[in-house]
């Protein structure tokens, strides 16, 4: 099912969950493992995310160095496959532009839509951790709005080969990230509210936002949003803080701010398990007050 048509035909609010793939030589029991407790709460969806190759740099014994790219959570797709088959729930998985070519892309999403998955959420993905900017595949895409463009295209059955003609459309359901408290690369909030009424304007049909821990911060950038004529669907994404150096980690990662409340908490536990507590309220407090304001729409959780 598609993800609009969850949200649409719920009459309460719904939940969505998201994992990453298991690091390469982990079993997927992994990820079972982890879901398991919470599959009592009924997921409408489980997102997938997807991790670009890295390069590492390796020693040929002589002094000199070689490159070798490495992708250390391969298996998204299969991740998604299984998930649908274990659970049978909707898996969505994240779709990104970074290590990839546009043939590599259209070969992954064809892949997709043959094993009847229909949501996918288009991303631009990060720079790779030796590069100080986002430097995209020489035959791929800069920009998200590209991928997403891409997407729309296969499912009108439009592919990179010209010579095809008539061929079969995809039927994907296509979400994009949106960030209540801005892209870290924008000037400005307008500028990033009008890159994100772009890709509205290209077809996306839901967002999900980066984690934030201040529902007012996404109360503001839904009004923001329905001022310049964004009226897809807002989906609200949380994560608990589960330890101190999450207090350092998050913000330079995501470049979101922890109100004091919860950093000072945090940071005078007494315990790990005072930790994990201290950040499940604020993350169960946060949902309460969103369930209340934007219902039917749905609350992910990482």
């Amino acid at each position: 099912m598609k993800i609009t048509e969850h949200i649409t035909k719920k009459t309460n609010t719904i939940l969505s969950l998201e994992v990453l793939p298991p690091t390469k030589g982990k079993n997927i029991e992994a990820v079972y493992d982890h879901l398991a407790p919470l599959m009592e709460f009924k997921p409408a969806w489980i997102n997938v995310t997807y991790h670009r190759t890295e390069s590492v740099y390796k020693t040929n014994g002589d002094g000199s160095f070689y490159k070798q790219e490495i992708r250390k959570r391969p298996g998204t797709v299969g991740i998604c496959s299984a998930l649908m088959n274990h659970y049978k729930v909707d898996a969505v998985p994240h779709i990104i532009c970074g290590g990839f070519s546009s043939r590599e892309t259209e070969d992954a999403l064809l892949d997709l839509h043959y094993l009847g998955i229909d949501n996918i959420l288009v991303l631009r993905g990060d720079a790779e951790k030796n590069e100080g900017s986002f430097i995209p595949h020489p035959k791929g895409h800069r920009f998200a709005i590209d991928l997403l463009k891409q997407a729309k295209s296969l499912n009108n059955g439009v592919y990179l080969d010209e010579e095809i003609e008539g061929g079969s459309a995809t039927n994907f359901c296509t979400g994009v990230a949106g960030y209540p408290e801005k892209h870290f690369e924008a000037p400005n909030f307008d500028t990033d509210l009008r890159h994100l009424k772009a890709k509205v304007d290209a077809g996306a049909e839901y967002i999900i936002t980066q984690m934030f821990f201040d529902n007012s911060k996404y109360f503001e950038f839904v009004k923001r949003c329905r001022e310049a004529g964004i009226n897809i669907p807002i989906i609200p994404g949380l994560k608990p803080i589960t330890g101190k150096k999450q207090l350092t980690i998050i913000p330079s990662i995501f470049h979101v701010d922890i109100p004091i409340e919860l950093s000072d908490a945090i940071q005078h536990a007494a315990s790990t398990a005072e930790m994990e507590q201290i950040g499940a309220e604020w993350l169960i407090n946060q949902s309460i007050e969103l369930k209340k304001l934007v219902f039917p729409y749905c609350i992910t959780t990482r």
